[in-house]
């Protein structure tokens, strides 16, 4: 059988499957038992299956992924989190659009600190967004900042996709996590301008008003005291890692024991807390582990079998720019967006991508950030967005999906402005990244 031919029978058994709403594990599971069966060799190529699985997960380089979700986890459950956002509400009170501001400036410092874009979304979401509505904010300028801040937290360290990328793709995982900081907040700031901008433009869409409660004694004191703590984490897992003191797995553990004793500090860490925390990072991880596991054993047979190299060596003989070829990529990229998760993108992608771009000499960290805001785009887009699923989810009743999918539309062109700037300034990645 021609690799062309086996090219086309696995992919159309993954789409085919994923349709099937299986869980994305459970397809390739089953997708690399029958092909390395088939491809490796009847039941020696089972055992090689399980051998080239058990690698795949036994990395000291995945170890990150548990401890940064860990890292948002504690935060999440202690109430850390809702304290930031109290007190950058409390030095804002005169911004247009003000808590849809404090969303993003909030959510932009909790994604310092946590791995897990899902949790940043379900807390701004749940706290924040009945009190925009209470207070008469337009819907979509009440939803929208919830949405975009939480993809910014794929690219501002620790990230949990990032470091996915870079076990699955083999692009340095420190690269990756010190290279999204400046363009992650540069989104985060665009975020915040054009709210600024249309809440100036037009005050209706988000109304002023007076707190009911009494106002924080020494606002700025206290923005001191809850919030540069929390920076300081941050500081702790980025400087440990550029300056060579510690690997990223190292760091994250660095991370994640300031991360316990900040909230032990503040006295909000307990057994119950702590034990929910645990309980969520294992669910989380777990599934992550699985997929790589999956993704790993997929990618292997795909190359044994030739398609990888066939299909690399068609594209690099078509005499195509590598410009027209890399935006080629990236818009494959946000096309599978708009159908499957993220995780799948990157089991369907990297086995070619990775081969295709070492040939082109591209830098793999400045790509690994274009594909992680091409991630980005995909929880925001309709009709399979993740991240628009999680707000419906917490967003009161009445609140429509076509309401949250209208809401995401700013965001998503902002972040292909992002794109359009790394694609032309390289050293917005490239200019901070570890040599």
């Amino acid at each position: 059988m021609s690799w062309g031919s086996i090219l086309a029978l696995m992919f159309a058994s993954k789409v085919g499957l994923l349709l099937t709403a299986l869980p994305v594990a459970f397809v390739f599971f089953f997708i690399n038992i029958v092909g390395s069966y088939f491809i490796f060799g009847g039941f020696a190529g089972l055992e090689q299956m399980v051998r080239n699985e058990q690698l795949s997960v036994a990395q000291f380089s995945l170890v990150p992924i548990p401890l940064f979700v860990l890292m948002g986890e504690i935060l999440f459950h202690t109430g850390l989190a809702m304290k930031s956002i109290d007190a950058v509400d409390a030095v804002i009170r005169r911004v247009p659009g003000r808590l849809a501001v404090v969303t993003l400036v909030a959510g932009t410092i909790f994604s310092a600190i946590s791995g897990s874009t899902i949790a940043t979304t379900a807390m701004l979401g749940s706290l924040l967004l009945p009190q925009m509505l209470q207070r008469n904010y337009e819907p979509k300028t009440a939803m929208g900042p919830i949405l975009a801040i939480g993809g910014v937290d794929i690219l501002i360290p620790p990230s949990g996709l990032a470091v996915l990328l870079g076990s699955l793709a083999g692009i340095s995982i420190s690269g990756l996590l010190v290279g999204g900081i400046v363009p992650g907040l540069i989104l985060a700031v665009l975020f915040i301008g054009y709210v600024i901008f249309r809440c100036w433009l037009n005050p209706k869409l988000a109304p002023a008003y007076e707190d009911s409660g009494a106002p924080i004694a020494h606002p700025w004191l206290n923005l001191l005291i809850t919030v540069v703590p929390l920076i300081g984490v941050f500081a702790i897992v980025v400087v440990s890692m550029t300056s060579g003191w510690a690997t990223p797995t190292e760091s994250s553990a660095l991370g994640a024991v300031a991360t316990a004793l900040l909230a032990l500090c503040y006295g909000q860490l307990n057994w119950h807390n702590l034990w929910k925390s645990l309980m969520g990072t294992v669910s989380i991880s777990g599934s992550l582990l699985f997929i790589i596991v999956g993704a790993t054993t997929f990618a292997q047979l795909l190359s044994f079998s030739g398609a990888t190299a066939g299909l690399v060596g068609m594209i690099e003989n078509s005499g195509l720019p590598q410009t027209i070829v890399l935006i080629g990529m990236l818009a494959i990229l946000m096309i599978l967006g708009f159908f499957i998760d993220q995780t799948s993108i990157m089991m369907i992608t990297l086995p070619f991508y990775m081969p295709l771009l070492r040939g082109m000499g591209v830098d793999l960290v400045w790509f690994g950030i274009l594909y992680l805001l091409c991630m980005q785009i995909g929880l925001l887009t309709p009709p399979f967005g993740l991240l628009l699923f999680v707000l419906k989810g917490v967003a009161p009743l009445g609140m429509t999906i076509g309401l949250i999918y209208r809401a995401a539309i700013p965001y998503v062109w902002l972040t292909i402005l992002m794109m359009a700037l790394i694609f032309v300034i390289p050293e917005i990645v490239t200019a901070f990244v570890p040599n």
